[in-house]
């Protein structure tokens, strides 16, 4: 194990000092220059003009094939996709592959787990949906996605539906909340679909809101933690004239449920806040930060780093009828999204202008799923109660968890959310010392490298020809080839007697699974 840990440290510190050099930025740069060709580039670099800033270059097809992947799919292409993307000459390539994972299954696997985050899928404490629930609540979400139903349409099934929450799983929006008062539904309605912390507002305001759900009611029924949400016309409204966030007043008559009024306000056009605000954590998720920042934390002096691009996606937000693929298709062909992670500005205003893509670290569940496909490995979930399992069945994804509850020390060390708030920054994909330790000396790690059945077949298949060994780690791990510098690299490793075949691979792949470049979006 020391020998193997030493081996690894000693590769990532060769590579990464062949990575300093000049040269090594074609790697993450095309030798294209950066061209606007669409409105979201047009008003990204007319911003960056007025303040002069200078955008980085074009990604290059190495870089974007891993980001697409990862950004789109949760998933890290396998050698064989990317392989097959950078020898395509096709000069549409990008734009063929984006629609080729926006119909994936993956891309529906992926943003269903973004979803419960946001919706609160978790059926133990504090939440406490419990399983059934929990797991019919995932499978909503997860199908609205892979139909791609328009988002207004989601929110107003949220938002009116009664009925069982094991039956009618868009009820859960209501049980998945700590406080289930009308004020606590509130702020949980403005966090959801308008972005705005309402806890903060003043008590009246947040009370006219309330109103809207003075009404709903709940039962239990016989069956075990099953919980019925209604309509209840018995409880008397809390105001017979609510007034809106917006100012609006309104008649609250009492044979229609507050809810539907409320949510025929919410989803119209009109509306100053739901397509905004959706159309903000898109481009948060996709680009790394939001146009207004953190991207559910909307309010008059936190206002948005470029107000006419917001503008813009809320527009094709409600234009295309609130298809939320168009607008991850818009983004992911822009060539703002496509720009290099390399920062041609020292301005501190360039990131929250967008004139390069963040480097961020991968969400637990994306980075187990990805060690797990390199290697060829399972990994081992479990839930704290046995419904459906106490322990999940081997080969299931992470990304494909249905429950927050559903967890494993390396998930909880690598910073996967509680689902407690459905807060932004409930998730923390902040390094941590804990973590580059596991990476660099766990046994967990060990295991799969040292029993992984990808590695070994790879240098059975290739065991003659250890160039094509060493490329085909580079193309499984950081979807690309080896440049030149390294390829020099890992021979003078092996040459200066520090490991031989077998034991060689596995420190190659040991020192690159803990470079910043596998760690992190780029």
């Amino acid at each position: 194990m020391a020998k193997t840990c030493l081996g690894g440290l000693l590769v990532t510190a060769t590579l990464m000092a062949a990575n300093v050099d000049p040269p090594f930025a074609a790697v993450f740069e095309s030798r294209a220059t950066f061209s606007p060709h669409g409105r979201i580039d047009e008003l990204v670099l007319a911003r960056l003009r007025q303040l002069g800033i200078a955008p980085a270059n074009p990604c290059s097809d190495a870089v974007f094939v891993r980001r697409a992947y990862l950004d789109a799919i949760g998933t890290l292409p396998t050698g064989e996709e990317a392989s097959a993307f950078l020898a395509d000459p096709s000069p549409d390539k990008r734009r063929a592959l984006i629609d080729r994972l926006l119909e994936r299954p993956e891309f529906a696997d992926y943003w269903a787990m973004k979803w419960s985050d946001l919706l609160r899928v978790k059926a133990e404490f504090p939440i406490n949906l419990w399983p059934n629930a929990a797991q019919a609540y995932h499978r909503w979400i997860w199908e609205s996605i892979r139909d791609n139903k328009p988002y207004d349409q989601m929110a107003r099934e949220l938002l009116t539906s009664s009925g069982s929450n094991f039956r009618v799983p868009p009820v859960n929006f209501y049980r998945a909340m700590v406080n289930r008062d009308p004020r606590g539904i509130a702020q949980t309605v403005a966090l959801t679909f308008m972005g705005v912390r309402a806890e903060k507002w003043p008590a009246p305001q947040l009370d006219k809101m309330a109103a809207f759900f003075s009404q709903v009611g709940s039962k239990a029924t016989r069956e075990w933690k099953e919980e019925i949400i209604f309509f209840d016309p018995s409880k008397s409204p809390a105001a017979k004239d609510a007034i809106l966030p917006d100012g609006m007043r309104v008649r609250l008559m009492g044979d229609r449920d507050p809810r539907e009024v409320f949510t025929d306000w919410l989803t119209s056009p009109r509306n100053p806040w739901f397509a905004r605000a959706m159309a903000n954590r898109v481009w948060a998720w996709l680009m790394g930060r939001g146009i207004v920042e953190e991207a559910d934390d909307f309010r008059p002096d936190n206002p948005p780093s470029n107000p006419e691009l917001l503008a813009h996606l809320e527009q094709e937000l409600i234009a295309s009828h609130y298809d939320l693929k168009h607008l991850y298709r818009l983004i992911l062909n822009s060539a703002v999204y496509q720009l290099s992670p390399i920062q041609r500005s020292g301005d501190p205003r360039a990131g929250a202008n967008f004139a390069f893509y963040p480097l961020r670290r991968l969400d637990a569940e994306v980075l187990i799923d990805a060690l797990c496909q390199i290697t060829g490995t399972t990994e081992q979930y479990t839930s704290a109660i046995p419904e459906p399992y106490t322990v999940m069945p081997d080969g299931e994804r992470a990304i494909n968890l249905p429950d927050g509850s559903i967890t494993s020390s390396f998930l909880e060390l690598f910073g996967k959310p509680p689902r407690d708030t459905g807060m932004e920054a409930e998730r923390n994909n902040r390094p941590s010392a804990a973590q580059r330790l596991h990476l660099l000396n766990s046994s967990h790690v060990q295991r799969k490298l040292e029993q992984s059945p990808k590695l070994i077949e790879l240098m059975t298949r290739n065991a003659k020809d250890p160039k094509a060994v060493v490329t085909g780690v580079y193309l499984a791990i950081l979807s690309r080839p080896p440049s030149e510098d390294e390829w020099k690299a890992v021979q003078a490793y092996s040459a200066a007697g520090n490991a031989k075949g077998r034991q060689a691979v596995l420190d190659l792949a040991w020192a690159l699974i803990n470079t910043p470049e596998f760690l992190c979006r780029h």
